[in-house]
């Protein structure tokens, strides 16, 4: 789930002659496709006829909890329409729609826990009860939702079996487990990769939250496009502040346009003036489309260059810091009281 940015959103079924192209163009969410399948040996008179090779089982995929099991959730779709699932399943569909499957299991328990707490938050806030639904698949509302047969076919035929387990024992694992603050579930929210340290709740959205403080990051230019680059010419910049009706004064000599960037205390842009107009960090970020708010901006005979690092809005957990303490050996419990200080696991809220 992204909840701005979120930041990281997620999508017609393909032929399966074409599951390594599809698998490819979808990375990192998908790992690499299948490889050719083996010929099978044919008979032939006088010769010796090799057994055929036994196709390896297929990896049992994990029941639902208990908990998760016998929890129904009301959830509206894309389209329009509500379908009621269980717990288990919706989480299924949320953790392989927002984190690859590839990450090591410990990420993959810790973004459980994350998703099934920020549903029972969405569920409490009654975000959706005019829709007669509990929650929706759209991550700019709620969090992102993929179909197993869906993720299937981004996977390709040969990791979709061990996926879809893999995914499927990562919530089992962690059945029930909510993360809490002072009994109730938090906003358990989360991004794609850090800039060395999460951000405060409240330098993004302007409310302080206790349980989401900035924290060290341990991730870095492993993760794939982790420093990116935005150019615009002078006429670029003046047409997306115009359209966007800022009212700033472009007028003057471009190297003057941008004044007074400050940073926060975990080195992302708080705030920055375009043209006189105040933008806030976030602001910025989407007004010209940069993968965070951790950037440096530099102007040349007219050209701006934004040198971003990371990707999100930076509040919560890394999903890519995550993996990178699952490396190192941390278990799900660990990884979750990192990046959600004060918060409790707490089992069948």
């Amino acid at each position: 789930m992204r909840n701005e940015d979120s930041r990281r959103a997620m999508r017609a079924p393909f032929l399966t002659g074409l599951a390594l192209g599809a698998a490819l163009l979808l990375l990192p969410l998908a790992a690499l496709g299948n490889a050719p399948a083996a010929a099978q040996p044919q008979s032939s008179p006088g010769l010796l006829t090799l057994p055929a090779v036994p196709t390896p089982a297929a990896e049992p995929i994990p029941s639902p909890g208990m908990q998760d099991g016998s929890q129904s959730l009301r959830v509206l779709g894309r389209d329009g329409q509500v379908s009621e699932m269980t717990m288990a399943d919706y989480l299924w569909g949320v953790v392989a729609a927002e984190m690859p499957a590839s990450f090591e299991p410990e990420a993959l328990r810790a973004q459980a826990v994350c998703a099934r707490t920020y549903s029972l938050w969405k569920l409490r806030a009654k975000s959706h009860e005019a829709d007669e639904a509990d929650i929706c698949t759209d991550s700019t509302c709620c969090q992102a939702y993929i179909s197993q047969e869906d993720a299937a076919q981004r996977w390709g035929e040969s990791m979709a079996g061990p996926y879809t387990a893999k995914i499927a024992s990562a919530v089992a694992d962690t059945d029930g487990q909510v993360l809490t603050y002072q009994g109730a579930p938090i906003q358990a929210v989360f991004f794609s990769s850090a800039s060395g340290a999460t951000e405060d709740a409240e330098a993004v959205w302007g409310k302080a939250l206790p349980y989401l403080v900035s924290v060290d990051s341990p991730e870095g230019d492993e993760v794939p496009n982790y420093r990116s680059t935005v150019t615009l010419t002078a006429d670029q910049v003046k047409k997306t502040a115009s359209e966007a009706g800022l009212g700033a004064d472009l007028s003057g000599d471009p190297s003057e346009w941008f004044r007074n960037l400050s940073r926060t205390a975990s080195g992302r842009v708080a705030s920055v003036d375009l043209g006189g107009v105040t933008l806030s960090g976030g602001a910025a970020r989407n007004l010209f489309a940069l993968r965070s708010t951790c950037f440096d901006l530099t102007e040349s005979e007219g050209v701006f260059t934004f040198s971003v690092t990371g990707y999100g809005h930076g509040v919560g957990m890394s999903q890519y810091g995550a993996n990178a303490m699952a490396k190192e050996g941390a278990v799900w419990q660990d990884i979750l009281t990192h990046y959600y200080t004060g918060a409790q696991l707490q089992a069948g809220l």
